[in-house]
């Protein structure tokens, strides 16, 4: 088992849904194909998709829908 660290790619706001009424895009044991969109980070109302890189299951959700992330700080974890 593989764990794949899934980082944001700046500083923001990350939201785990692309919009306030819609479903999370992802959840604890979703499965991912590489390329998945799995949040948004959003900077100055400027959205930034965060895709995974790799195909597997989400182990580790590590930040809430609506938190302040740093670049580089590990959003979730997959399980290859």
């Amino acid at each position: 088992m593989a764990l794949h660290d899934i980082v944001s790619p700046l500083p923001g706001t990350f939201y785990r849904r692309p919009s306030p009424d819609a479903a999370f895009y992802v959840a604890i044991d979703t499965a991912v194909q590489a390329g998945a969109v799995i949040g948004l980070v959003e900077v100055m109302k400027q959205f930034t998709e965060v895709e995974t890189e790799v195909s597997g299951r989400v182990a580790e959700l590590l930040v809430e829908d609506g938190e302040p992330v740093d670049a580089g700080q590990v959003l979730m974890r997959i399980e290859e």
